[in-house]
């Protein structure tokens, strides 16, 4: 199984936010680096005013259900691509786009940094550029997407089989 590390960038919603942490953990995902203007719970030091990490931490508990207590996870304004390279990861997006791979024909490497966007719009032009690979889920109904968590879900499944 590769090492994992999902990367929750400009995810808007506490619930997604919960059970990415819930899939992360049932999956083993080593840690979870939470960018952008993604919600995330309280951490050691935090800047934020006590009420607002609070009410934050308790909605995203409600689906994550102490999953974010487990997985070890950290705040970055903007993800470090480079570093998360140097240390040997394939920084992996998961996205529709012309160069992205089918995830069931995806030879998976030893060591991935799985990057999932917001949820209308997806991952940045930008970001797409920092991506070593871009996977996508094949549909076969008539919407276009799933839902961030149940796609995170879904590629951290094909990817630690």
């Amino acid at each position: 199984m590769p090492e994992i590390i999902v990367i929750a960038h400009n995810i808007r919603s506490t619930h997604n936010i919960g059970a990415i942490f819930r899939t992360c953990e049932g999956f083993g995902v080593d840690r979870i680096i939470i960018s952008g203007y993604s919600p995330y719970p309280k951490l050691p030091n935090d800047t934020r005013l006590p009420h607002i990490a609070e009410k934050l931490t308790a909605q995203i508990h409600k689906t994550a259900l102490d999953a974010e207590m487990i997985v070890p996870f950290e705040y970055q304004e903007i993800p470090d691509f480079e570093s998360l390279k140097q240390q040997g990861y394939r920084v992996v997006g998961l996205e529709q786009d012309k160069r992205s791979v089918m995830l069931n024909n995806y030879s998976k490497p030893d060591k991935i940094a799985l990057l999932l966007g917001e949820e209308v719009n997806g991952i940045t032009d930008e970001m797409r550029a920092e991506c070593d690979d871009l996977i996508e889920i094949p549909m076969f109904g008539q919407k276009e997407s799933f839902n961030v968590s149940v796609a995170a879900g879904i590629a951290l499944y094909a990817l630690t089989i």
